[in-house]
């Protein structure tokens, strides 16, 4: 499936993700009220809390893919297993975001006040476990041992990227292969687990298989790189949250990594920010110039693309429909997203 031409930076996508959610509009809206469903409890607390977090909104990024992938690779029946799984999915990414939020003492996600900051992190971390296991309980109830093992594989992946990523906070030695070993661990092996279920779910052929879950750690990986720059500038109306806040949380993305390996005298710089939490008068804007004339956030943005490229060769094998060409466009949404 050749759909994008060599000048793939230039190429404007023919369809936002609103338009390419069209085609699964009926799934989703089911996600949605299986995501309210699984979400409530005769524990009143636990149903406000769940209902809190679902509210909040967010691109449903993850189910969609799994749906997608599920359709790309042949399936049509619209199965209620497909809804169940896709719904899964958006639990364990709420749930790791939750958990994320305490860990990173974070005030606001989506412009919306995080769990956290409004019910304090007692309760918020004992919502994102109940999350954790009611996705696990619901996966259950489809009795297949191999979705389970990729499931439990990637709860294992996820929080070792995030135990990794605690002993790098504050650091400015970081290696741009420890860097994307984080990058694979914490956003791209979910992404890739969608796809993975999808064509399980699907009964694809094991090549196909094998192919939407590589496009998924692909994606995952563009996605994250996108983020990189999005988190130097984007407005936090836009973004959802506060501009720069991953240096401020400790951690050096991919511009930073690259910058500090040219030109370690910033490391000093960057240590200050960190450990004060804070940005000086004129430091935020200085770091921009700065990895703008280093080039590092351009060599980020081309590394999202070469990422997205490989996305996108990861779907020859399928056959040419809709929901393949959808496939093929989210790559390019992903780069040029502005949140």
């Amino acid at each position: 499936m050749q759909i994008f031409s060599a000048n793939f930076a230039e190429t404007k996508t023919t369809a936002g993700m609103a338009n390419i959610l069209r085609l699964i509009r009926s799934e989703m809206e089911l996600v949605e009220e299986e995501f309210a469903r699984q979400a409530s409890s005769n524990v009143q607390v636990i149903s406000y809390l769940g209902e809190y977090l679902r509210a909040s909104g967010g691109k449903r990024v993850r189910p969609a893919l799994l749906i997608l992938a599920n359709r790309a690779a042949g399936d049509e029946s619209g199965s209620e297993s497909v809804i169940k799984l896709a719904t899964v999915m958006e639990m364990i990414h709420t749930a790791t975001l939750v958990h994320d939020d305490i860990i990173d003492n974070a005030a606001t996600r989506r412009n919306t006040v995080t769990v956290n900051a409004k019910f304090g992190n007692q309760a918020a971390v004992l919502m994102g476990d109940w999350l954790y296991m009611s996705a696990f309980e619901t996966a259950l109830e489809e009795r297949s041992l191999e979705i389970l093992d990729i499931l439990i594989e990637l709860t294992r992946r996820m929080t070792e990227g995030e135990l990794i990523q605690l002993t790098m906070l504050g650091r400015t030695d970081i290696s741009v292969e420890d860097y994307f070993n984080i990058l694979r661990r914490k956003t791209a092996f979910l992404f890739s687990a969608c796809c993975e279920i999808g064509a399980i779910l699907a009964d694809a052929e094991p090549e196909i298989r094998a192919e939407l879950k590589e496009y998924g750690m692909n994606l995952g990986m563009a996605f994250q790189l996108a983020d990189d720059v999005l988190d130097f500038t984007a407005d936090k109306e836009v973004l959802g949250k506060a501009s720069g806040a991953d240096l401020l949380e400790g951690k050096l993305t991919l511009p930073l990594i690259l910058l500090v390996s040219e030109d370690p005298s910033v490391a000093g710089l960057l240590e200050d920010v960190m450990r004060g939490g804070e940005y000086g008068a004129g430091v935020r804007e200085r770091l921009l110039g700065m990895v703008d004339e280093a080039g590092t956030l351009e060599k980020t943005r081309n590394t999202a693309l070469e990422y997205a490229h490989k996305a996108v060769k990861n779907l020859e094998l399928l056959p040419e429909t809709r929901y393949g060409l959808a496939l093929s466009e989210v790559p390019s949404l992903m780069i040029n997203r502005q949140s």
